[in-house]
């Protein structure tokens, strides 16, 4: 086989992921896990039971169609009018995924060539810079930088070249847990805009915000022909394994997304988007029980840390906590998360894994603290030892 490496060299320092590490640590040791962003709960029985009814009646055990079932295009156009005043076209503007993942890898592959450069909120998540190495394009980072993580729009104006193809915008914003304002968002799209760029937003926490308004970038002046916005229904719904996700966009992005995404499941998910297609119907009163809920768990998570000696960075969205390390005299997020479970039986995720600009991120890790309250009391009092 000669000397050249298996590994695609696009993919170089891509092997394990961070979130496998970790989560193959919790269970090593018996720890805590507050690194992989799962619920340690099922979603809404009703929703469960729908899945149960679809199986059972034959919907979806075979094949569905490509673009996803009617019903459940047709759910989220309804959704995107209810919550965002967006209208879509279910037929010919919205295409289901594999998840929020495929959304991102299928709309990365299908957008970008070769030269390609594309601007992304830095820490980001590992798929984004996954994806864009697999496209063959190159990631720009737009750094947030702590205390408050917010975009600088001079510093994005600067990054942008002849070679700038899309921006890739994640609001709520994982890890960091920022939101981004109306103001921000109209920066964005204006220079979006001006350049003729086309964006890619990655609204998967759309629902699970704390004092701050969700804005989809696609609802201004001019940026719904530019724009692919993707959600799914893991986070929303605590059903992450069902990997159901969506694009919404105008028929040519979307037909241009559903060319890659074809090639790489097809289709999936066939009962489960039946079931989806019932949760996104759900009552105003869940999606608010859902943020109240979250609300108050991430404040349990948040004093717990802080009595241990974190620096916590409280955010208004998502369903993690960014924390810094240095008032607990640790310098090297990835070496205190990995002696974190011998040391009090918890796991975080090290943000550094997130960032180009290193030493930006080397301090700072992540919690989730989308489990019981009972497992986050149980986190907190381990936590105490530091």
């Amino acid at each position: 086989m000669g000397t050249r490496p298996l590994l695609n060299r696009r993919l170089t320092g891509m092997g394990t992921t961070i979130f496998a590490e970790m989560s193959a640590l919790a269970t090593a040791t018996g720890s805590i896990n507050l690194g992989q962003g799962f619920p340690d709960t099922d979603g809404p029985e009703e929703i469960r039971e729908a899945a149960v009814r679809a199986l059972r009646e034959g919907r979806g055990n075979q094949y569905p169609p490509g673009p996803g079932i009617p019903e459940l295009r047709t759910a989220v156009a309804e959704h995107q009018q209810r919550f965002h005043g967006l209208t879509y076209d279910p037929d010919t503007e919205v295409l289901v995924t594999a998840g929020a993942t495929e959304a991102i890898a299928a709309a990365l592959l299908a957008l970008l060539e070769p030269s390609d450069e594309v601007i992304a909120l830095e820490p980001f998540y590992d798929s984004y810079a996954a994806c864009i190495a697999m496209a063959g394009a190159t990631r720009r980072p737009l750094t947030l930088r702590a205390p408050d993580f917010r975009p600088d729009l001079d510093e994005l104006r600067a990054l942008i070249t002849p070679r700038t193809r899309l921006l890739l915008i994640n609001t709520p914003h994982n890890p960091t847990g920022t939101v981004l304002t109306a103001d921000e968002l109209a920066g964005i799209a204006a220079l979006a805009v001006e350049h003729d760029l086309l964006v890619i937003t990655d609204e998967v926490y759309e629902h699970l915000v704390f004092g701050a308004t969700h804005h989809p970038i696609a609802a201004l002046p001019g940026m719904r022909e530019r724009t692919v916005t993707i959600s799914s229904a893991g986070k929303t719904f605590s059903f992450t394994g069902w990997k159901v996700g969506w694009v919404t966009a105008t028929p040519a992005l979307v037909a241009a997304v559903r060319t890659a995404k074809q090639y790489l499941t097809y289709v999936s998910a066939g009962p489960f988007q039946y079931a989806v297609a019932e949760a996104l119907r759900l009552p105003d009163a869940y999606f608010d029980t859902l943020r109240a809920d979250l609300s108050r768990k991430r404040d349990l998570l948040s004093a717990g840390l802080t009595a241990a000696g974190f620096r916590v960075f409280e955010p208004q969205g998502t369903y993690f906590v960014t924390t810094d390390i240095t008032p607990l005299g640790e310098k090297d997020g990835i070496e205190f998360c990995r002696a974190l479970p011998e040391r009090c039986g918890v796991v975080a995720i090290p943000n550094v894994v997130f960032y180009d600009n290193t030493e930006a991120g080397r301090s700072h890790v992540r919690f989730t603290f989308c489990k019981q309250d009972a497992v986050l009391e149980d986190a907190v009092t381990r936590l105490q030892r530091l």
